[in-house]
């Protein structure tokens, strides 16, 4: 049996090797990568939401080289930490899979036995997921609408994605965790400084959520030194600003051959109220 729920009537799937079946025979069969599109048309605002195959490309190949790593090692451990035996564990927002994959071979070498799970919006983005880590179910969804029943999770993660109280709330177990990834103040200001005339910080709101005890905040901070013009370009692809950049910063950007920069990051984590 299946954690995903139907989409149209909630109900509970029934799996074989190829589709889930509710019980109104609501129908969802599996890409050939593994996954499964639980996103109905009346949840999309756009024909192909989420991020598009440029973000996905240039995330997967930044990635790949390893410059975030040192955000990847902390998230592993902490989520090693709180994660039960025999739990279940939601990506919510995992876009091509790139921390999940690597916080299931941590929880692999920890001997935890877990079920993973990732959700995004992006079918592009969860094909590559699926591709890259058959460790994992991934489904194509909004995490405002998660295809999943209630307090199913013992541990959910969702990094740089929009914050979902509601669906969060429901999701999860009471006592549950919840881990937030999101930029610290000084995450990319080399690149800010080399592009922009007036680079900003950015804006760390507020940790306390409703319906949820805050159990602390790990600072993840380091320098990274990217070497060539396609390493710059992949970063800056994958990120906000390239979509509300003017011409002639994209023009400075495409004339940097080297490039210095803060990462800055921080794990928040949170514990469901009873």
């Amino acid at each position: 049996m299946s954690v995903w729920r139907c989409p149209v009537c909630g109900g509970i799937f029934t799996e074989d090797s190829r589709s889930l079946v509710c019980a109104k025979r609501h129908t969802f069969d599996r890409a050939r990568s593994g996954y499964v599109n639980l996103l109905p048309v009346n949840h999309k605002r756009t024909k192909d939401p989420g991020d598009n195959a440029l973000m996905v490309q240039a995330r997967r190949r930044f990635l790949s080289k390893g410059y975030y790593k040192p955000l990847s090692d902390a998230l592993c451990r902490i989520v090693c930490g709180y994660m039960p035996e025999n739990g279940i564990l939601l990506d919510a927002g995992c876009g091509e899979g790139y921390y999940t994959k690597n916080v299931c071979s941590a929880l692999e070498t920890a001997r935890k036995t877990a079920e993973v799970y990732g959700v995004d919006i992006a079918k592009c983005a969860v094909d590559a997921a699926a591709k890259s880590c058959r460790s994992a179910d991934f489904s194509v969804a909004s995490i405002f609408h998660l295809p999943l029943g209630n307090g199913i999770c013992d541990v959910m993660m969702s990094l740089f994605a929009p914050y979902c109280g509601d669906e969060f709330r429901r999701v999860i177990k009471t006592g549950g965790k919840m881990i937030l990834v999101i930029p610290g103040e000084e995450h990319l200001m080399g690149l800010k400084r080399a592009v922009y005339d007036n680079p900003y910080k950015n804006q760390v709101q507020d940790y306390k959520l409703d319906g949820f005890n805050f159990l602390g905040a790990e600072p993840v901070k380091d320098e990274i030194f990217l070497d060539n013009a396609e390493d710059i370009q992949s970063l800056f692809s994958m990120t906000p600003y390239y979509y509300k950049t003017g011409r002639e910063e994209h023009r400075r950007l495409e004339a940097l051959r080297e490039l210095k920069t803060e990462i800055s990051f921080i794990i928040l984590q949170y514990e469901k109220e009873v």
